[in-house]
C-alpha cells in the first residue's frame, strides 16, 4: 500500500483504537493520538520527500468505487498537494500537544480529533470529485462536537453557526458539482467524475459563467470568503484553543483548496469572467478583516478576524491566473495555517487557560510580559511574522501573491498594500496592550508576585516552538515549498490552456 496514503488510513485507525477501547485513561487517549499524528505525520513528510515535484501527479491508489456514475476511490498527489500534506502533518501533531490538558471526555475528544484529520488528509489526496467532497464532508463533521462539547464563550451558537454555513457552502458547491457530472457526461458520452479527465473537457464559456461561482462560492465559504465570513470570528472564539488552531491551520485551507482545484482548475474562462468581481470581494476581506481587527477588545475576536484579513490573500491569489499569484496562494495557505495557529495557541491556551480572561483592557493590568514571558515574546515573533517580517513565512507568501496580483489587477494590489499596513497597526496594537502596556519594572514583579499563573508547559513550549520554526525555516530558504508549488501550479496552468480555455 503507498505510503501516502497510510496518512489517511492512520488517523481513522487510532480513532477506533479509541472508540474500542472503553477502558482509557486520558493519558491513555492523549498517548494514542500523539502516537498516531507522529505517524501518519512521518508519512506524509517521507511521502513529499520521495515526491519528484517535476514528474507531475504521482498516483497513490486507484480503484472502481461508483462505476456507474464512474466515481473512483482515487488518491493522487502534485506539488501543491504536497505542500499541504506538510502543513497538515505539523498542525495536527501541535494541535495535540495543545490538547494536553484536556481531561473532559478524552477519549472521545480524540476521536473526533483523529476522525477531523483524516478527512482533512483525504481531501489534499483526493484526485475523484466526488472523494474530495466526501472527505470535506467528514472533516466538516467532527467540527461541531468538537466546538459544542469542549467549547468555551458561547459554544453551541458558534458551532451551530459554523456547521451552518460550512453545509450551506457544501449544498452550492454540491449543485455545481452535479452539473459538471451531467455536464461531462454529455460531452464524453462517459460518467466521470476525475479531476484530471475533467480538467480537459472544453467546457462552453456559457457553462462555465455559471458553474464557476457556484464551486468557487460553494467552497469559499469555508476559506472565510468574504462576505460569507461571519462563521469564522464566532467559531474561533467558541472553539477550546486546539480547535481553533485546526481551524485557522487547516479546516480554512479545505474551501481555499476546493475553490482552487475545482473552481478555478475545472473552468478558467469562468476564472476570467468572474476574476474582478472575486478579486474586489477579497480585497474587501483584506480591509474588512484587519480594520474590525484593529477595534476589538477580545484577543481571541483580534486573531479570529486577522485570519479573515490573511485568508483574502488566497482568494486574491487564486483568481490571479498567474504562476506568482496561484503559488502565492498555496504558500500563503501554509504560511497563515502555521502562524495563524500559533497565535490561537498562545491568546487561548497559553493567556486565556491562565487568566481566564481575553478582554484586552483587563490583560493590561496583569503585565504578561513579566508574568508570562514565553507566551509574551512567542505572541511578538508570531505577530511580527504574520504581519509580513522578511525572514518568515508571511513575508514570502504575501509578496508573491502581490506580484501576481499587481500583473492582473495593479488597483487592487495598491489596495491590498493599504491592508498590510493596517495588518501592523493591528498587530502592535495587541501586542502592546495584551503583553506590554506601560508599568515600572516593581510594579509588575509586584503583580507577578501577586497574581501567580501556572507556568507555561512544556507540550506548548515545544509546539510553540515547531510552529515558529516552521515558518522561519520557509521565509529563510523559500525553495522548500515553491520547489513543489511551482511545478503544480505550471502543471495546472498547462492542462487549464488545453482544456478550459486559458
Amino acid at each position: 500500500m503507498s505510503l501516502p496514503a497510510w496518512t489517511i488510513y492512520l488517523p481513522f485507525l487510532g480513532m477506533l483504537v479509541l472508540l474500542l477501547w472503553p477502558g482509557a485513561t486520558s493519558r491513555d487517549a492523549r498517548r494514542v493520538a500523539l502516537v498516531t499524528m507522529l505517524l501518519a505525520g512521518g508519512a506524509a513528510f517521507l511521502s513529499v520527500l520521495r515526491y519528484n515535484p517535476d514528474a507531475g501527479w504521482q498516483e497513490i491508489v486507484r480503484l472502481p468505487w461508483i462505476p456507474q456514475f464512474g466515481i473512483e476511490y482515487h488518491l493522487a498527489m502534485d506539488g501543491i498537494s504536497a505542500c499541504l500534506l506538510l502543513l497538515t502533518a505539523v498542525a495536527s501533531v501541535v494541535g495535540v500537544l495543545f490538547s494536553w490538558n484536556i481531561e473532559h471526555r478524552t477519549r472521545a475528544y480524540f476521536a473526533f480529533y483523529l476522525a477531523l484529520i483524516g478527512g482533512v488528509y483525504g481531501v489534499f489526496l483526493s484526485r475523484d470529485l466526488f472523494l474530495l467532497f466526501v472527505f470535506y464532508e467528514i472533516a466538516i463533521i467532527p467540527k461541531y462536537f468538537l466546538i459544542a462539547i469542549w467549547g468555551s464563550t458561547r459554544r453551541e451558537y458558534g458551532a451551530m453557526k459554523l456547521v451552518l454555513y460550512s453545509f450551506v457552502g457544501s449544498a452550492v458547491a454540491l449543485v455545481g458539482m452535479l452539473a459538471i457530472l451531467a455536464m461531462g457526461w454529455r460531452e464524453t458520452g462517459t460518467p466521470t467524475m476525475d479531476l484530471g479527465l475533467l480538467a480537459r473537457i472544453p467546457w462552453s464559456g456559457g457553462f462555465q459563467a455559471w458553474v464557476f461561482p457556484l464551486v468557487f462560492v460553494g467552497f469559499g465559504f469555508l476559506a472565510g470568503m468574504w462576505p460569507f465570513h461571519s462563521w469564522a470570528p464566532t467559531g474561533h472564539v467558541a472553539a477550546p484553543t486546539p480547535v481553533s488552531m485546526l481551524l485557522a491551520g487547516v479546516i480554512m485551507k479545505l474551501g481555499a483548496y476546493g475553490a482552487l482545484r475545482v473552481g478555478v482548475g475545472l473552468f478558467p474562462a469562468g476564472v476570467q469572467m468572474w476574476q474582478g468581481t472575486i478579486a474586489l470581494l477579497a480585497v474587501c476581506g483584506i480591509l474588512y478583516g484587519a480594520l474590525v481587527a484593529l477595534v476589538q477588545q477580545d484577543f481571541k475576536f483580534v486573531i479570529g478576524f486577522s485570519s479573515v484579513s490573511h485568508m483574502g490573500f488566497v482568494i486574491l491569489g487564486l483568481v490571479t491566473l498567474n504562476r506568482y499569484g496561484l503559488g502565492g496562494a498555496v504558500v500563503q495557505m501554509f504560511s497563515h495555517g502555521i502562524l495563524a495557529g500559533l497565535l490561537f495557541g498562545v491568546v487561548g491556551r497559553m493567556v486565556y487557560d491562565r487568566t481566564h480572561t481575553r478582554q484586552l483592557p483587563d490583560l493590561e493590568r496583569m503585565h504578561l510580559n513579566r508574568v508570562l514571558p514565553f507566551a509574551a515574546w512567542t505572541f511578538v515573533l508570531a505577530g511580527v511574522a504574520s504581519m509580513g517580517l522578511p525572514g518568515f513565512s508571511g513575508f514570502v507568501a504575501e509578496m508573491f501573491v502581490l506580484v501576481g496580483a499587481w500583473s492582473a489587477f495593479p488597483l487592487y494590489a495598491i489596495a491590498t498594500g493599504v491592508g498590510i499596513l493596517v495588518g501592523v497597526a493591528y498587530t502592535l496594537r495587541a501586542v502592546r496592550r495584551a503583553f506590554f502596556a506601560d508599568a515600572g519594572r516593581a510594579v509588575a514583579e509586584a503583580v507577578a508576585l501577586e497574581h501567580p499563573l501556572p507556568p507555561i508547559t512544556w507540550p506548548e513550549k515545544i509546539g510553540a516552538v515547531v510552529l515558529l520554526a516552521a515558518s522561519l525555516m520557509v521565509g529563510l530558504n523559500p525553495d522548500l515549498l515553491f520547489r513543489y508549488v511551482l511545478p503544480g501550479v505550471d502543471g495546472m496552468l498547462g492542462v487549464m490552456a488545453k482544456g478550459g480555455g486559458l
